[in-house]
């Protein structure tokens, strides 16, 4: 049954809308309004009505919908391809301790929060507030906020948490806060990177072998999807190719 604070996905017959229910209080679209006290008891899979008689059905979202189509973004997001992948290559669950730096817009940030839930936690390292807050709000929609202490400042400045079970940087010049990051890292933890171009993984390499991390790997993910259509099934005509190298090393 549907309370007051779940998120919920309306769907329409062209359009999508991902919101917190609030009791009392409406949400506006060009189809209409809808009162979220119409939702409140109703149960996932059944539909309301706005007050112009469109009908929405009302999904539970999916963390991959969120992502990819809910949430607010000031920055280009970490795909579910490579999040999801991260976060197995970091090992994360629940009661893990990581630093995240760059958090941007929260895709990546998200799918790690999820998988700390309920008692590990996200030190969130980003410079820009406006991003900063974006990213609060939208862990907030995924209901995952708790899981993020939020750091207004890059890894230029002093971290005071140290012991960090694992961590993850995205940022223009990673290299330059390597060794910061290592001092607060525990040994034989994982750390990783996103990086846009080779030039930049060049330079990783060159400080991860300066300061002695190892299992360095350099890796990419391309997807494609496939048109669901059992007469001609083929590939789409586009796809998320590259969107950004991996790279994974372990605190030596």
């Amino acid at each position: 049954m549907i309370k007051e604070g779940d998120t919920v996905h309306l769907k329409g017959k062209k359009d999508s809308f991902f919101v917190i229910v609030k009791q009392n209080e409406e949400f506006s679209t060009h189809k209409g309004t809808i009162k979220f006290n119409d939702i409140i008891g109703k149960n996932y899979g059944d539909t309301v009505l706005t007050h112009k008689g469109e009908e929405f059905l009302i999904l539970k979202p999916t963390l991959y919908e969120l992502i990819m189509f809910g949430i607010k973004r000031h920055t280009q997001i970490i795909y579910p391809k490579d999040s999801a992948y991260i976060t197995l290559k970091l090992g994360l669950t629940s009661g893990m301790k990581v630093l995240e730096s760059g958090i941007g817009s929260g895709g990546l940030t998200i799918v790690m929060a999820n998988a700390l839930n309920p008692d590990g936690r996200i030190y969130a390292y980003e410079k820009e507030e406006k991003f900063l807050k974006t990213a609060m709000k939208n862990l907030q929609l995924a209901k995952l906020d708790h899981i993020v202490v939020p750091h207004l400042q890059d890894l230029s400045e002093p971290i005071e948490e140290k012991d960090f079970d694992a961590a993850f940087i995205d940022v223009r010049e990673p290299w330059l806060y390597i060794e910061n990051v290592k001092k607060v890292l525990k040994r034989g933890a994982p750390i990783g990177f996103l990086v846009p171009t080779t030039n930049q993984i060049v330079e990783v390499l060159k400080e991860l072998k300066r300061l002695n991390f190892i299992d360095i790997e350099v890796e990419e993910i391309l997807q494609r999807h496939y048109k669901p259509v059992p007469d001609r099934l083929r590939p789409e005509d586009r796809m998320v190719a590259h969107t950004g190298y991996l790279i994974f090393a372990k605190n030596g």
